[in-house]
């Protein structure tokens, strides 16, 4: 069965656009200009994935992050505006990535891809992770590299299971400083920095050019994927 994907959008020429890259693609499309037709198509379409649109004419798109978020239906923000800031809202809403306007159609439907990929696992949690030669299991609470034991502090790991968590997803400075140091250190962004440094230096081959951990200058991190080059797999 083909995976509905839902269109946001006020723009005709952007969703022509949108509707042929990824039809092309096996995607069955559904659109809606405005954010009360989104919301109607939610109910009926029971899209797998939106692609949204924030400048919509009747409300602002970051108000249908919500919506979609509690329904389970997983959301790639398509934005024009500059800044960082929007793209920081729009993931601590519960937005699960997004692209820059004007946009690479191929780029887009690999996020696509990704975002279907987390969607399929969510229903069980992968508990071991295999990203190259470095092996995390999340309940035993030990990471080896090449088969040997990477020693980690209390901190590190914590950080490292947020992020092997959320494959492929970009995670907020605020979202990690309040899940591993607590909503207190929402503010203190150079712990963050600190401990992604050390674990760099303790897991990459490489730390001057990460493969495991990726930076979103200004929004935060991404934890690299099966998948993606250099990746590996995840067991349950």
């Amino acid at each position: 069965m083909s995976d509905h994907i839902l269109i946001v959008d006020d723009e005709m020429p952007i969703r022509r656009l949108l509707r042929v890259s990824t039809e092309r693609s096996g995607y069955v499309i559904e659109e809606a200009a405005t954010a009360t037709a989104a919301l109607q198509s939610l109910e009926r379409a029971r899209p797998r994935l939106v692609l949204l649109d924030l400048g919509l004419p009747d409300r602002d798109g970051l108000e249908l992050i919500g919506p979609f978020r509690d329904r389970g239906v997983p959301i790639i923000v398509l934005t024009a505006r500059e800044g960082s800031g929007e793209k920081v809202t729009a993931l601590d809403l519960g937005a699960d990535d997004y692209v820059t306007k004007p946009f690479d159609s191929e780029e887009l439907l690999a996020r696509i891809r990704s975002c279907l990929r987390r969607a399929d696992r969510s229903a069980g949690v992968a508990r071991r992770v295999r990203v190259g030669p470095v092996e995390i299991d999340l309940d035993a609470h030990s990471v080896r590299k090449s088969g040997q034991e990477a020693r980690l502090t209390p901190k590190e790991f914590a950080l490292l299971a947020e992020l092997a968590s959320h494959p492929g997803k970009v995670l907020t400075h605020t979202y990690l400083l309040r899940g591993v140091w607590g909503p207190a250190h929402t503010e203190n962004v150079e712990y963050l920095r600190v401990t992604v440094r050390s674990l760099r230096k303790k897991l990459e081959d490489d730390p001057s050019s990460p493969t495991l951990i990726l930076n979103e200058p200004g929004v935060g991190y991404r934890f690299n994927e099966p998948g993606s080059p250099g990746s590996g797999a995840y067991f349950s």
